[in-house]
């Protein structure tokens, strides 16, 4: 679902920040997009302490966003679905850090794209159903600059990749 209001329409580049949320690990990823040439800002984790109480992590998740937000100044943001797990409790936590990753940029005033993992990875791949590896790989290839990634960075970055190639198909369809 993708909101209409602030979406940059002009050829200047634009920054997207892409975010794959997680309550151990937050992975974000920025890029710079003008026309159809793709260029790696930046990257990394957020990691909130696993022993703090679960208010507390997911504070530290929306304020670590916060920053990035503040630090590199994306003009659209887009986050990873939630994937349905077997334990439901986890796919609860992870609905909330997911949260944070949704409210952090639209507080900043940014429109926030979602794309399921499924879509992410066959944009990336060319396959809905691409491991790890495979994203790794492809980020390393299509974002030479990023240098070696972690799993969360990667998945973060495709995630940017994925709206940068699908926000002008998003914008006709809104």
């Amino acid at each position: 679902m993708v909101r209409e209001h602030m979406m940059n329409t002009n050829r200047a580049p634009i920054r997207i920040l892409g975010l794959d949320p997680g309550l151990r690990r937050t992975g974000w990823g920025v890029l710079s997009v003008e026309g159809s040439r793709m260029t790696h800002v930046a990257h990394g984790v957020i990691a909130p302490d696993e022993k703090a109480e679960f208010a507390d992590r997911l504070l530290h998740l929306f304020e670590g966003i916060t920053a990035v937000i503040e630090q590199h100044r994306p003009d659209e943001a887009a986050v990873e679905e939630v994937f349905l797990n077997t334990n439901a409790q986890s796919t609860l936590k992870l609905g909330h850090a997911r949260a944070a990753a949704l409210i952090a940029p639209a507080r900043a005033g940014l429109l926030v794209a979602e794309y399921s993992t499924r879509l992410v990875k066959k944009a990336v791949v060319g396959t809905g159903a691409a491991d790890k590896t495979q994203i790794g790989f492809m980020i390393a290839r299509l974002l030479p600059t990023a240098g070696k990634t972690t799993a969360d960075c990667a998945d973060a970055l495709a995630v940017a990749i994925t709206h940068a190639n699908l926000r002008v198909a998003n914008r006709r369809v809104a």
